[in-house]
């Protein structure tokens, strides 16, 4: 426009000085529009190529199968976290590239990667007992059960403490937020079984779980119970006893115990329901100067049970969708 008003009259001075560039500018335009086979189209846009990458869209791919799902230290480094410098690192070592953190960064960004927290998992885990307890044992159980008229339930238990600091707060950059907490904590120890239908039962305890009270609580679970119950729990000392197998036994197959994988925790539906419990009861609500814990989750588990349709949604997550599929 600016070109165009010059060529019908107008002072080339006056005419950049209404669109308030630098008084040079015009000339420069002008100087492009008359040149040989340019006009107007010399001075279309066009877009900056910028600094060429250094690394290849193969590598650029590489890299992201590097660092998804996979472990430095099976590369030959000796961190086990995915840093930038870590990956700047490798990066040199296989493709003698040196580049900066903050294109690392960039370049981390564009392959859709964001640092995360992760999570830990025992090094003893058997990858191969998990699978089959998905694909054999899992489904052989639920058979079982339903050739019996019978039902599965899964077994866990928890602690719960009222001074316990959960979830996220704001705060200036750099200065960590103090939460004030009573100088005498309460504690409470729970227990609950979980089905697929939406069946939940809980109780709550003193202390830690003994083979005694293991067994006492499995009694209050089945008293009035008219189906077979198949309970999965997991292989802790106290639920490996003889005095538990002894209870078993004389249930006469009204309760049968299956064991989940060694550290393998995920595959318990009823872990959901605990992190469920603990990310919106006291987390949420605080106690109130002299309320009693016990009282508190005894209401917010009441609540639960109350509510089936909240109860099946954890057999929705990833890690127990293996229960629905069998």
């Amino acid at each position: 426009m600016a070109v165009e008003r010059v060529r019908e009259g107008e002072p080339p001075a006056a005419v950049i000085a209404s669109y308030g560039f630098c008084r040079t500018t015009i000339y420069k335009w002008l100087c492009l529009a008359s040149g040989p086979g340019g006009g107007l189209r010399a001075l279309r846009s066009s877009p900056a190529t910028g600094r060429p990458r250094r690394l290849t869209g193969r590598q650029e791919r590489q890299v992201f199968r590097w660092v998804n799902g996979k472990d430095p230290r099976q590369y030959g480094l000796d961190f086990g976290l995915w840093t930038r410098g870590v990956i700047a690192e490798l990066i040199a070592q296989r493709y003698g590239v040196r580049l900066g953190l903050t294109a690392v960064g960039a370049l981390l960004a564009r392959l859709d990667l964001t640092p995360q927290k992760p999570l830990q998992r025992a090094y003893q885990r058997d990858p191969a007992a998990i699978e089959a307890w998905r694909r054999e044992r899992y489904p052989a159980i639920a058979r079982q059960a339903e050739a019996v008229g019978g039902e599965v339930f899964f077994w866990d238990e928890s602690a719960f403490r009222a001074d316990a600091v959960r979830g996220r707060t704001w705060g200036v950059r750099g200065r960590t937020p103090v939460v004030e907490r009573p100088g005498q904590s309460q504690s409470i120890s729970a227990a609950s079984v979980v089905n697929a239908k939406g069946a939940f039962w809980y109780c709550t305890y003193e202390g830690g779980l003994t083979a005694d009270l293991f067994v006492q609580l499995r009694r209050r679970m089945m008293h009035k119970r008219a189906k077979p119950v198949h309970l999965v729990v997991y292989g802790l000392p106290a639920h490996k006893t003889m005095q538990v197998r002894e209870y078993v036994a004389s249930t006469a197959g009204r309760l049968t115990r299956h064991f989940l994988p060694g550290y393998a925790p995920e595959l318990n539906p009823d872990e959901l329901v605990w992190s469920h419990v603990k990310r919106t009861g006291v987390a949420r609500a605080p106690l109130r100067k002299g309320e009693p814990l016990r009282e508190k989750i005894d209401a917010q588990l009441a609540a639960l049970k109350r509510s089936p349709g909240l109860v099946r949604s954890f057999f929705m997550g990833p890690s127990v969708a293996y229960i629905m599929d069998g």
